[in-house]
Formats: structure tokens, sequence, C-alpha cells
């Protein structure tokens, strides 16, 4: 009997980290977002390390991590999300990790914005699907930066 388990330990021991692939990192995360007010929805691209400015929100991914094309496909993003309150202070309204296959799993609690993650590029020539021309979220400068979050 101590021998079947010990072979048992041995095998998971080998196997795991063999079907255990790591997730490669991407330099651009694609996302969509929701006007809740107007229903208005666009897809856009931000650099990894980038803030842009989306109406209210500022949007700053942090990791892109996307499964190899042999592994069952996934995105996650670690995405910090925050706005400026009447008092001009930064207040978070999202902190943390997003996965494309599964929005429900952290969302984003804004009343009237949302943001999901669609996917991981290498590309910034990848097309966007913009509902409003001039409605592309504004790049922050990166002299600025680093002075919008607070920590």
């Amino acid at each position: 009997m101590k021998n079947n388990v010990f072979f048992l330990l041995l095998t998971l021991l080998v196997v795991m980290p063999l079907s255990a692939t790591a997730m490669e990192s991407f330099p651009i995360v694609r996302l969509q977002s929701l006007d809740k007010a107007t229903a208005r929805t666009q897809t856009f691209n931000v650099e990894v390390g980038k803030t842009v400015k989306l109406g209210p929100l500022y949007i700053r991914p942090q990791e892109c991590k996307k499964s190899s094309p042999l592994e069952t496909p996934e995105s996650a993003t670690f995405l910090q999300i925050w706005e400026f309150d009447a008092q001009d202070e930064s207040q978070w309204v999202f902190s943390g990790w997003m996965f494309a296959s599964s929005p429900g799993l952290s969302p984003m609690e804004h009343p009237i914005h949302d943001v999901w993650v669609l996917d991981c590029i290498a590309d910034k020539k990848v097309q966007t699907e913009k509902v409003e021309p001039d409605a592309e979220p504004e790049i922050i400068p990166a002299d600025e930066n680093q002075d919008l979050l607070e920590d």
C-alpha cells in the first residue's frame, strides 16, 4: 500500500508541472467599454503600463497574459481603474485581474461605465471597432502618468 501511495505522489509531482503551461505576456490589451447611460460601446487598445482616460475613468493595464494556442483560450489582464471625485481626489473603481473568458468573475462595479477584457495582442495595428470616431480614449503623457495614481 505504501508503495502505491509513493508511486502516485511521485507521478503527480512529475506530471503536474509538465501539464501546467505558463501564460505568455503581451504588450497590448484590447478592452471594450459600455456607457450604460447612452448604451454606446467601444473597443480600444491600451499599451501595458500606459494610462488612458475614458470619460471620468483612468485605466492602466499593468499586465496582459494569454495562454498558449495549444491550451484552452484565455486572456487575463491586471487592470487598475480609478476616477476623481468632486474634491479632486482619486477613488479606486477596480484593481485586479480580469479574464476574457469569464467577465463576470471579477467585474468592475461602476454606476455608469463597464470595462472588460477582450484579448491580449502583440500588434498595435489590430483594428478596433469605434462607435464614435472622436470617442477614442485619451492617452495620458508619460510625465503625467505617474502623478495620477496616488499610492
